[in-house]
């Protein structure tokens, strides 16, 4: 068999299958622009899906005049962000996506969706969401952090995230200092820095080549646990 046809193997080998979640006060349809100027050679590896979050902005969006409304915000906070109000109900909704439009192999991130999908195969662990769906094989964090109250911290990071994790650090990022925080909690990180801020990146060749191959483990562990 040629190159060709082992490529063709590969391409029809099942792509992962990853529930995206949005920054806070963005949308489904911003994310999906954002993360589409990714190469294809990472695209055309993973099956996305971009759904909006349970609540409407209550308040400004920081992208409005650069991308335009709806703005959604999965749940909402306090300054410190210490105190969450709709948590419980986030979870749920989450849970209701991945049943009517999964099953889903793993979560993609970004601000608040990050610091969300960070947490989430932790207290899936425990017991405390996604209790009805398949667990969480795998996260790709872009501008992520810890959430800070115990009543989701003491779950959410009981124990080292086990699944393997793919984290975008930004050089100026605002949030970089608590990215750092959140690889400590991760028993399997792999890092992209790249010198932009708080943004989804585009990706420079060895960012690229660090997806590719991330995403390349991820579809063989898959492959692995269905011949099992």
């Amino acid at each position: 068999m040629g190159i060709e046809g082992e490529e063709t193997a590969v391409e029809q080998q099942r792509r992962p299958r990853i529930l995206c979640l949005h920054g806070f006060r963005t949308s489904g349809e911003i994310l999906k622009k954002q993360v589409l100027k990714w190469p294809d050679s990472v695209l055309r590896r993973v099956d996305l899906v971009f759904p909006d979050g349970p609540f409407p902005a209550e308040g400004k969006s920081d992208v409005e005049g650069i991308f335009d409304p709806p703005y959604f915000e999965w749940f909402q906070f306090n300054k410190e962000f210490t105190e969450y109000t709709n948590f419980d109900e986030c979870l749920s909704y989450i849970e209701d996506v991945m049943i009517k439009q999964g099953p889903f192999d793993g979560l993609l991130g970004f601000s608040q969706g990050a610091i969300l999908s960070a947490a989430l195969p932790g207290l899936q662990a425990k017991g405390v969401a996604l209790t009805k769906v398949p667990k969480i094989k795998f996260l790709i964090i872009i501008g992520g952090a810890k959430f800070k109250s115990p009543s989701v911290a003491d779950n959410a990071y009981a124990s080292p995230i086990q699944c393997p994790s793919l984290h975008f650090l930004g050089e100026t990022d605002f949030l970089k200092p608590y990215g750092l925080e959140l690889l400590e909690s991760c028993a399997d990180p792999i890092i992209v820095h790249h010198p932009k801020g708080h943004t989804i990146p585009r990706l420079d060749e060895k960012g690229l080549e660090t997806a590719e191959r991330f995403l390349d483990r991820i579809r063989d562990v898959l492959a692995e646990d269905e011949e099992h």
